[in-house]
């Protein structure tokens, strides 16, 4: 090994291992699944591809909800609507695609994701004009939303356009590698990674990491603020819109995902204070309690456990949280 060499693996070493300490907690979760992942496979010999392609059906909606949550966490704020804007957007695409051709289809998308952002950008207007704490303003709205849903369908029903429903269901190139995650990818790449990168994208960790001091160095909170809620409703909607391509049908019920995108953004490493965070940690803590959720049906353990073994892991997650927190202000 020449001296050049060595030199060069040291600076490379240099530069991973800050990387590494920055994202030390999600590549630990990352770490977690994949032992998860071994588990299954041992008391489940038959898990294979199509578990897994289910798998990744099962996560989609959920993941976007992650997402959604996550980007108003880091902003400083919490949306507890989210579950309602997905079941008022899957009820608005179901009912206007059934019947319809699939170009209309296309245009029904994209109006959808028009009104996420317009139920997003309401949620931060009422945060910002009314000084409203944002837990009380989003669930105040998340019976609007779902109100709203029951209005267009009182009851499951519509239809998802074929080619919708195509977009998210079977293989990419092998039959390991699920359409919904590689939608699941794309769409929080394509959306992300450029907000990330902007001034925009900066100022919403800002505004989350301490506010008084984004307000005095020039940044427009409220503007920021309303940024991040319409961005979240952007994904909320996108998250309606995979219920529906993966179900068929829109559900005006809004389930279970607010308090599980929470839960998955806790899991994920995002603090819960804002300006801390990223979008992949979720996704991956997703994936996580989705397996176990799993793990325990084919143990044939009620599933109703599942909910103390979240709730228990997020306790623990809490705790470590608050035990580092205190390391830190002590040094």
């Amino acid at each position: 090994m020449t001296a050049a060499s060595v030199v060069a693996r040291r600076r490379a070493l240099d530069a991973v291992a800050p990387w590494a300490r920055r994202n030390g907690w999600t590549l630990g979760l990352v770490g977690f699944l994949g032992l998860l992942l071994v588990y299954t496979k041992l008391i489940q010999p038959s898990y294979d591809s199509s578990g897994i392609q289910g798998l990744a059906i099962g996560v989609l909606p959920l993941a976007l909800a992650a997402v959604a949550q996550a980007v108003v966490v880091m902003s400083g704020g919490i949306d507890l609507s989210i579950g309602s804007m997905m079941a008022f957007t899957s009820v608005v695409c179901a009912t206007m695609m059934k019947g319809q051709s699939q170009e209309f289809a296309v245009v029904v998308v994209l109006g959808v994701l028009v009104l996420g952002i317009v139920l997003g950008a309401v949620n931060g207007a009422l945060v910002v004009l009314t000084k409203v704490p944002d837990i009380v303003v989003t669930l105040a709205m998340s019976f609007v939303w779902a109100g709203c849903a029951l209005l267009v369908r009182a009851a499951p029903g519509g239809a998802a356009a074929e080619w919708l429903r195509n977009l998210v269901l079977g293989s990419f190139i092998s039959e390991w590698i699920p359409k919904s995650a590689i939608v699941l990818i794309v769409i929080v790449a394509v959306i992300w990674i450029p907000v990330s990168r902007s001034r925009m994208g900066l100022s919403i960790y800002a505004i989350g990491s301490n506010r008084l001091a984004a307000f005095r160095s020039g940044i427009p909170v409220g503007r920021t603020k309303l940024f991040a809620y319409a961005l979240t409703g952007l994904y909320a909607a996108l998250a309606g819109l995979s219920l529906t391509a993966s179900t068929g049908i829109g559900t005006p019920v809004p389930g279970p995902y607010t308090l599980m995108s929470v839960a998955a953004v806790v899991l994920g490493g995002v603090s819960l204070a804002g300006g801390r965070g990223g979008l992949f940690g979720p996704i991956v803590a997703v994936v996580v309690l989705q397996v176990i959720r799993t793990d325990m049906t084919f143990l044939s353990i009620d599933s109703n456990y599942a909910y103390v073994a979240q709730g228990l892991i997020l306790v623990g997650v809490l705790m470590v949280g608050s035990f580092a927190l205190m390391r830190r202000s002590r040094a």
